[in-house]
């Protein structure tokens, strides 16, 4: 029993406990910058990456999560370690704030319409008409019937044209949530994850091609950071303010979205911004 018990106690020692491995990676990456080296979609979907496999990345997924949720983040950009989290049979390695759509956003993009209902007399008459013979009263009773109920379907049309406006603009409003959310890589296994992947160097290794861990700037530091205050979700009249009238201004589509283009120029540097009803979505810097 005594050499049963010592070689139970041998096995389990060996093995890393899970909290422990994923402490370890929280310690080893949260909180650092890293710069990154692919496009990643706007959503907690995020980029699946499959160490190990012929095709460490599945191109074709990751270009239907870029087409429908919008780019988060751009090669150079750089990115704030948020959360590493241990799950199943992968590894959450989540960038500035892991993607919209985590608990507690709302991801719909749909405003249903109220609908009115029946008053009170609507429904009296409705049943009155089934007793009443005297065909003069009937009709005045037809007649009220049929005005409170057109007066009915004309609140409901106007509760469906409101409910569609606010969907128009809550879509551009998640879209750019959606720009700001972050995103993820998940670092996926074909079971659990291996006790040999809860190592930062397993996880620098799963990554690479895909994240620069140097923590360097990216080429482009004032489209990361900004320049002289302009930022994402400044409106069109604080950038004008800030940079003067355009030198240009376009309009284009962008799926269902109507995007606006403006070109500054200032000094040695021109600033082209892109904006979505209003508000900057994204910008770039460059020589004049």
């Amino acid at each position: 029993m005594r050499y049963i018990g010592a070689l139970l106690f041998l096995t389990f020692a060996a093995r890393p406990a899970p909290a422990q491995s994923e402490d370890a990676l929280r310690a080893a990456f949260e909180g650092k910058t890293v710069r990154v080296a692919i496009e990643m979609p706007g959503s907690d979907d995020g980029v699946d990456v499959y160490p190990g496999a012929p095709q460490p990345l599945d191109l074709s997924k990751h270009a239907g999560r870029l087409k429908e949720f919008g780019v988060a983040y751009r090669p150079g950009d750089l990115a704030l370690v948020t959360k590493v989290h241990v799950k199943g049979d992968h590894i959450e390695f989540q960038l500035g704030g892991g993607g919209f759509g985590t608990l507690g956003d709302n991801t719909s993009t749909t405003v249903v319409a109220q609908v009115a209902a029946k008053s009170q007399r609507e429904k009296d008459l409705e049943t009155q008409l089934k007793s009443v013979t005297d065909p003069d009263r009937k009709k005045r009773m037809r007649d009220e019937l049929d005005k409170l109920r057109d007066d009915r379907e004309r609140e409901n049309a106007r509760n469906e044209a409101r409910a569609a406006q606010a969907t128009a603009i809550r879509d551009p409003t998640l879209r750019q949530k959606r720009l700001d959310g972050g995103s993820r890589f998940n670092i996926r296994y074909n079971h659990d994850v291996p006790a040999s992947a809860l190592v930062p160097d397993a996880v620098v290794a799963a990554l690479a091609g895909y994240v620069d861990f140097s923590g360097g700037p990216p080429a482009n530091v004032a489209q990361a950071v900004g320049v002289d205050g302009l930022k994402k979700g400044m409106s069109q009249e604080d950038v004008d303010a800030l940079l003067g009238r355009p030198e240009s201004i376009t309009q284009r589509a962008e799926g269902t979205l109507q995007v606006s283009t403006s070109v500054y120029r200032s000094g040695d540097r021109k600033v082209t911004a892109d904006f979505v009803e209003g508000v900057l979505v994204r910008f770039a810097v460059g020589a004049r």
